[in-house]
């Protein structure tokens, strides 16, 4: 039974990526046609997760009148459609062609961090086109180290759906690393005596045992992950925050900021906050192009009392 699961799992897979990558090889201007339709029928006809996208647009710009939070909403939907298109055109385009639309500013800095021996937390959010980000890996360069760079990803429950991104995302020298596995690529890498830079998503919603921290963030009470601060505090990592900076349609610049070269010298949760700051800065220039469809607010504070206690730094499930 498992030996016929893998062999429909493999079939299955070349026949989605098969597919997939042949839809990539259209020209850009057709991706962007079909992008343009989809964010349409996804805002207009379908209303994908409106009620979310409301609910969070009320929430985080109270003082924005009615009209402003439908225009942000209308310019979301848009862009999804556009995220979409791009990330599918992804899977074909060649180093050349993504760095003509993609640059990244203060890849320097990355690269003296790496190369003076001291390892990269490198954070950023759901905002602009992120799976091109992973590109910044072919500008890496550290002569004097074995520079190991990675990803962070959460494996999907369809298998052959995960095993697809995991090709698509995978292109540019990064390697994409289940989120459980973090601590122990890191770890094994330091052993080997390479560097390493990672890349964290952090701006989805902790399990609840996952909650050590509260910030307001969109002018919300927001739990948040600190396990990129916990691993960067005892790794003795930089940290770094990536700023995107959509330039016009197909073209992104993006910023490198240093956020700390020693966060075991702060106080705890302060690259936390510092990474929230930074990012809520990114949204407010343009709320558009962020993902307003994510669930991002669906623990409350309340509820965290309620259910659990934190007893020796862990969270633990009050008793009945």
């Amino acid at each position: 039974m498992k030996a016929i699961k893998n062999i429909l799992n493999n079939i299955g897979f070349y026949l989605v990526y098969g597919f997939w990558y042949a839809l990539s090889l259209l020209p850009m201007w057709l991706h962007y046609v079909l992008g343009d339709i989809l964010g349409w029928l996804l805002g207009s006809v379908v209303g994908y997760r409106r009620k979310v996208i409301r609910r969070n647009l009320a929430n985080a710009y109270p003082d924005k009148s009615e009209a402003e939070r439908r225009d942000i909403e209308r310019g979301f939907y848009r862009y999804f459609g556009e995220y979409i298109a791009e990330t599918v055109k992804f899977a074909s385009m060649s180093e050349k062609s993504i760095n003509r639309h993609i640059t990244f500013e203060g890849v320097d800095k990355l690269n003296e961090i790496l190369n003076s021996g001291q390892s990269i937390a490198l954070m950023l959010g759901h905002y602009g086109n992120w799976e091109w980000v992973t590109s910044l890996a072919s500008h890496v360069s550290a002569p004097d180290q074995t520079v190991a760079l990675g990803q962070i990803y959460h494996p999907l429950e369809n298998p052959v759906m995960d095993r697809v991104m995991l090709r698509v995302r995978n292109r540019f020298a990064s390697k994409c690393i289940s989120m459980n596995d973090t601590l122990r690529w890191v770890i094994g890498h330091k052993h080997e005596g390479h560097v390493t830079m990672v890349g964290y998503i952090s701006d989805q919603v902790p399990l609840w045992w996952n909650i050590h921290h509260w910030l307001t963030f969109l002018n919300q009470d927001t739990p948040v992950f600190t396990g990129v601060e916990r691993i960067a505090r005892k790794q003795h990592q930089a940290v770094a925050y990536v700023d995107v900076f959509r330039v016009s349609r197909g073209h992104y610049r993006c910023e490198m900021r240093i956020l700390t070269r020693e966060p075991q010298d702060l106080p705890p949760y302060e690259v936390t906050n510092r990474y929230f700051a930074a990012l809520e800065q990114t949204i407010n220039r343009a709320p558009q192009y962020w993902l307003w469809s994510h669930n991002r607010w669906k623990r409350t504070h309340a509820e965290f009392d309620r259910r659990y206690q934190v007893v020796n730094g862990r969270v633990i499930e009050r008793k009945p």
